[in-house]
């Protein structure tokens, strides 16, 4: 196995697209499980933790850019956290200490599978994906860049390299039900953030469909029934109906974790809690 450890982003580029196949090892904590299960059998390596680029981050007005190798740990604390407090919620459900201190948010978006635990939080924030290559730059919305289960639209030599997200101002709830407490893949999750700014409340579902989900019809009726100009609290047939709608969005599948069925319930129960959380 040839391993490449490039030490800055043009020579990533430059790797990458001498190695259009190669797999890209960040954390390693999704690639890891494939390799020593036999599940994957690498040829050519090219490890992306010397690239301090991928690490930086930064706090706009409107939006927050994240570094594909910024971690899990670091997302679940400080200014990032006091950003966007759902993603940080969701960056504390990831794994054990030692897998959120390896776990990379560009990783959690390259295995693009539709239980990754920030990628409901994503879609909430209307995050777009920077990829970068040789070639140059292109930024693609969650939407267009998630294509099905364990597949994106990162094309052969380009590497993630930023997510770009919405900075509310508002409330913002991340609910993850599980096997167990903690360090289990997710059965359901559900994001809820509201922006007192656009009067608006958005939806994102993970784990109940082939890519993350937006419930468009609960979030228009959410910011339709909430008071923005006084008291925001929502009664129990509010979040009654917006858990009923949520739960119509879901397209969730039987699998070894759960049932379809259980799944459906389970996203309306979650969605329900969330609203009541953000509202109290």
């Amino acid at each position: 196995m040839t391993v490449l450890s490039p030490r800055t982003l043009a020579e990533a580029c430059s790797a990458a697209a001498s190695n259009p196949n190669a797999d890209l090892l960040a954390g390693g904590t999704d690639l890891m499980v494939e390799v020593n299960s036999g599940h994957r059998r690498p040829t050519d390596v090219i490890s992306l933790g010397a690239i301090a680029e991928l690490r930086e981050w930064s706090i706009g007005e409107d939006r927050i850019t994240i570094g594909a190798g910024v971690t899990f740990a670091k997302i679940a604390s400080g200014e990032l956290a006091t950003a966007a407090p759902a993603l940080a919620m969701a960056a504390r459900t990831v794994g054990s200490p030692q897998i959120r201190n390896a776990a990379t948010l560009g990783g959690n978006l390259g295995t693009g599978s539709p239980a990754g635990d920030s990628l409901p939080v994503l879609a909430a924030l209307n995050a777009s994906v920077v990829l970068t290559s040789v070639h140059g730059q292109r930024e693609i919305p969650l939407s267009e860049f998630c294509v099905g289960p364990k597949r994106t639209d990162r094309q052969p030599g380009e590497l993630i390299t930023a997510v770009r997200i919405d900075r509310l101002n508002g409330p913002q709830e991340f609910c993850k039900l599980g096997t167990r407490q903690a360090m289990v893949i997710s059965v359901v999750s559900v994001a809820v953030v509201a922006d007192t700014s656009s009067t608006s409340v958005r939806v994102g579902l993970g784990a109940v469909g082939p890519v993350p989900l937006r419930a468009p019809e609960a979030e228009a009726f959410a910011a339709e029934a909430i008071n923005w100009s006084g008291q925001t609290s929502v009664d129990t047939e509010t979040c009654r109906r917006f858990a009923e709608l949520v739960r119509d969005a879901a397209r969730p599948i039987d699998d070894h974790r759960s049932t379809a069925e259980y799944r459906r319930h389970a996203t309306g129960v979650l969605a329900a809690r969330a609203l009541r959380r953000i509202f109290p």
